[in-house]
């Protein structure tokens, strides 16, 4: 990505890949609220460090059980807050006693004769929890509404959260990874499905794309700005009827690292939702969890891809995107890109992306993205078109 001559980032909407504090593209990332942790790995009374776009912060759950979000260091010395204790719903520093409010006002000085506490206040993040994740606000000012997603917040279905930290690439190539059907066919080679047509346009909440593979099937993904995606599919191979929802934001870790937080919302209920809930036990007690280190083996030539598509005690897709994503590079130089008519969603969310951006840096008005009724609308239509039972791979 450019960079000004003073050698900041650039402020023309070309960088949308630095996202650290004082960053433009992190600027407008911090305008959203961003999942940060899953909420079962979050245990009453815990405290956990955090690192969020380059910004180094503690979370924590009261003992009541809401969590809280304030910054890493103790104002007094500055060690590490999550080291400390929690006390109620606040939290006490390891090193001095200090007690900070989840609000970040300082509350206790325990070994000062004359506490001047209510004039030491750390920052506070608004924090939400919801559909098994917990979210934060790290932007200036008052946070905005809380998006909620009514069509998702439902009894009939399995909810399934699934975090995966650390992917060492930026991620925007995420990003732009669900915006990309053509790569399937090349990926994910053995899904037979053939190489879709595809049809973008901008919506209320993001992208709609729509994908429509040689043999019929439609496939719909929405994009909701800046980071957030949802993909019907068909629910394969499976005695089941039905579909899965699948909802996953795309978080930087830093620049050069990424967390993604998925929600798997899978329509099934009674009997064929025991069999489902079996059958996904089963395969995660063989898998291995050795996908990134067999990406990084194939990527270092020590072997090859089609060496590991037949082992089921692996998840074969997770080191098939890990090979393309990181092969790129930890931050690709896209302006050396040779974009065809098969990259229209690239394009498209590149374009959104520099328009936005340039619109921040130049102070005028942003478009507010919200999940309309006619995007939740595109996607429950296209349920209906996506065939029978078995039809959807890949």
């Amino acid at each position: 990505m450019a960079t000004n001559g003073g050698g900041g980032y650039a402020m023309d909407g070309s960088d949308f890949v630095h996202t650290g504090p004082g960053t433009l593209a992190g600027r407008y990332m911090r305008m959203f609220w961003q999942p940060v942790y899953r909420s079962e790995d979050l245990a009453p009374g815990r405290a956990k460090p955090i690192r969020i776009m380059s910004e180094e912060l503690t979370l924590y759950r009261g003992e009541g059980g809401t969590p809280h979000v304030v910054a890493f260091r103790c104002a007094h010395r500055g060690t590490q807050l999550s080291t400390g204790w929690v006390e109620d719903d606040n939290l006490r520093c390891f090193y001095h006693g200090w007690m900070y409010a989840p609000d970040g006002q300082c509350v206790e000085q325990p070994a000062e004769p004359e506490p001047f506490a209510q004039k030491v206040r750390i920052r506070s993040y608004p924090t939400e929890e919801y559909l098994g994740l917990i979210f934060a606000y790290m932007g200036e000012g008052e946070a905005p509404p809380f998006p909620r997603y009514p069509d998702f917040e439902r009894d009939d279905v399995i909810y399934q959260i699934q975090v995966y930290h650390a992917r060492p690439c930026n991620y925007f190539q995420v990003l732009e990874k669900h915006v990309d059907y053509a790569r399937s066919e090349f990926v994910h080679r053995k899904t037979g499905l053939g190489i879709p047509t595809v049809s973008v346009e901008e919506s209320d909440w993001g992208i709609t794309m729509n994908a429509q593979r040689p043999g019929g099937e439609v496939r719909t993904l929405q994009f909701g700005m800046p980071n957030l995606m949802h993909n019907l599919k068909p629910r394969g191979n499976e005695e089941e009827t039905g579909w899965r929802d699948d909802v996953s934001w795309r978080v930087p870790i830093d620049d050069e690292h990424h967390s993604s937080f998925n929600i798997k919302l899978v329509h099934v209920t009674g009997d064929a939702a025991k069999r489902h809930l079996e059958r996904r036990a089963a395969q995660l007690a063989k898998e291995s969890g050795e996908e990134a280190e067999l990406g990084q083996a194939v990527l270092a030539g020590l072997i090859e891809i089609k060496d590991l598509e037949d082992r089921d005690d692996i998840g074969i897709t997770s080191v098939q995107d890990h090979v393309y994503q990181v092969g790129q590079g930890a931050i690709p130089a896209r302006e050396n890109d040779y974009l065809g008519a098969a990259d229209v969603g690239v394009i498209l969310l590149r374009q959104i992306w520099m328009r936005e951006l340039r619109a921040l840096a130049e102070g005028r008005p942003l478009k507010q993205w919200v999940r309309s009724e006619r995007v939740q609308a595109t996607s429950s239509e296209r349920v209906l078109v996506t065939g029978p039972p078995g039809s959807g791979r890949g």
